[in-house]
């Protein structure tokens, strides 16, 4: 049988446009405005700055615009700071199942290559298809195995995806894909550590995992080897993350056939996927019988077994989160800030929002309770009991995202979010310009035309 490997690269390597259904094209558009929007938002920030000028200080040949400045850098460095910029506030797509983020990486790479490779807007959009549904692929094979092991999938899937990206511009030859995935398995890396204290690793897992996919390519390209049974193998890619059990290696097979980017799901909140549909349960709830914080006695979720250590616990910790960014991985404080604000968006996750002490004795009052039921991950659901001092319940369900296949979001909302996301570093101008320029991804004729417009 053919290496899972070299049946990827095929898939990459052959895939066009013309192949593509056109409701996955316009949805590839918007999650790669989505994705911009948030990097340009990041750009205005610390951890931002600061990504931006390791990329700077790493230099290379100015190819490839880190976006939010007026830099060029070397394609795999630009990815290094770009990748990160676009994950950087939690804000960007995910999906279901696989937990992984796409955008991120395969859209901030096939820009960056595309600019250095000088490529037309339409070769741009293939490369941003081929990575996303690649580290899908390579997700849904595992679902919930690599968090559950410490690890984050977007950081391990991305290189791939990245490599995708990159190889389908870099036009590597059949003989030389199995080499890029196969390095693609010992650059892959990524553990969830930052949950403990709420710190900044997981920011850049895309940007470091993209970084290493292209560096995956250059050396495939110059004919470095890699081993061609990197997925399946004795000590391959899941063996090793995920540990000795049973994979959907069948998935992989897919590629082309079913596809992944229809499913993907784009963030009303900047914080972690799995909250929304519990956030959007207590903002109806706010909505339909405007509880008063001093008269609820506890809030008490459902929730599975798998979120449990990346959500609620330590419970104590959850309920008041040390940092700004460890708050987005706070189910209480996320469930608390709707009730009492009836939003979350950046403004409430500030080192001044979470110290907001309405908000803290709320959070204090929710809990969870494991229920088996629940499909995790192959759906995220969402479900909230508020019960009153008079002893009333009051109680809500969800059953998927808000922004998901089942419930999308409208354009115009994706839109929305872009200029918000946008206006932090850029003119309402120049945002309808970016607008208009994705809108128009794949007749542009030299992908320039979109990545002149993402400096200040």
């Amino acid at each position: 049988m053919e290496p899972y490997s070299q049946a990827i690269g095929r898939f990459v390597r052959s895939l066009s446009i013309d192949d593509i259904p056109q409701a996955l094209v316009d949805k590839a558009k918007l999650v790669l405005l989505d994705t911009i929007g948030v990097a340009l938002a990041s750009s205005t920030m610390e951890f931002g700055a600061m990504v931006t000028r390791v990329a700077q200080a790493l230099g290379g040949s100015p190819n490839s615009r880190l976006i939010g400045c007026d830099s060029k850098v070397a394609a795999a460095n630009a990815v290094l700071a770009n990748g990160t910029l676009a994950h950087g506030l939690d804000y960007d797509d995910t999906l279901e199942e696989a937990i992984v983020h796409t955008g991120c990486c395969a859209g901030m790479t096939a820009l960056a290559v595309g600019e250095e490779v000088g490529a037309d807007g339409r070769s741009v959009l293939e490369a941003a298809v081929a990575g996303t549904e690649v580290m899908c692929k390579i997700g849904i094979v595992a679902p919930g195995k690599f968090h559950a092991r410490g690890f984050h999938p977007t950081a391990l899937c991305s290189t791939f995806g990245a490599a995708a990206a990159a190889g389908k511009l870099y036009s590597l030859e059949l003989g030389q894909w199995s080499d890029a995935f196969g390095i693609c398995g010992s650059q892959s890396s990524g553990i969830i550590e930052y949950l403990a204290d709420g710190t900044w690793t997981k920011r850049m897992h895309p940007g470091w995992a993209a970084h290493g996919g292209v560096v995956a390519t250059l050396l495939a390209r110059e004919g470095f080897r890699g081993p061609e049974k990197v997925f399946e193998g004795t000590h391959g890619f899941f063996q090793s993350f995920g540990g000795p059990t049973e994979y959907h290696f069948e998935k992989l097979l897919e590629l082309g056939k079913i596809w992944e980017t229809p499913r993907l799901t784009f963030k009303s909140y900047p914080c972690g996927s799995i909250s929304h549909p519990y956030m959007d349960c207590a903002l109806k709830l706010r909505h339909k019988y405007a509880p008063a914080p001093e008269q609820i006695v506890e809030v008490v979720c459902r929730t599975a077994q798998g979120p449990v250590h990346r959500l609620w616990e330590p419970l104590a910790v959850k309920q008041q989160p040390a940092s700004s960014y460890g708050a987005k991985f706070s189910l209480p404080y996320c469930i608390a800030v709707m009730l009492i604000r009836g939003r979350a968006g950046l403004e409430e996750f500030t080192d001044e929002a979470i110290h907001d002490p309405s908000v803290l004795a709320l959070a204090k009052k929710v809990r969870y309770e494991l229920d088996p039921t629940i499909d995790y991950p192959r759906h995220f659901s969402g479900h909230v009991k508020i019960r009153w001092a008079d002893g009333s319940v009051l109680e809500e369900n969800q059953a998927h995202p808000r922004g998901g296949f089942e419930d999308p979001l409208p354009p115009e909302e994706i839109e929305a979010k872009f200029r918000a996301n946008a206006s932090l570093g850029l003119l309402p101008e120049r945002a309808d310009h970016i607008i208009e320029a994705v809108a128009r991804l794949d007749e542009l004729p030299n992908i320039t035309s979109l990545t002149d417009l993402l400096k200040p």
